[in-house]
């Protein structure tokens, strides 16, 4: 399942950089993670960089959106071969 990030955010700026897919950016008010990039770092790490860093452990996992490990893998390689074709 991709992350969230919650109203308790308090738009530190440490989440965004770490993510490596681009999946964070400023949202309206606060930061948003786009569930279609978000892969929970699978494929690039062991755990979570945002949730690593987050001063104010505001990223949960997003119920709303279920995936397996396998799923998030396919989700990476389809993301790293958008990037290579770009």
């Amino acid at each position: 399942m991709a992350l969230l990030i919650t109203d308790d955010c308090i738009n530190c700026d440490v989440c965004e950089p770490e993510c490596p897919n681009d999946a964070i950016s400023m949202g309206p008010e606060i930061y948003e993670i786009d569930p279609h990039k978000c892969t929970e770092c699978v494929g690039h790490f062991n755990e979570p960089q945002c949730q690593q860093v987050c001063p104010v452990a505001c990223i949960p996992f997003n119920p709303a959106w279920r995936e397996t490990r396998e799923e998030l893998q396919a989700k990476y390689e389809r993301l790293q071969a958008l990037k290579t074709q770009n």
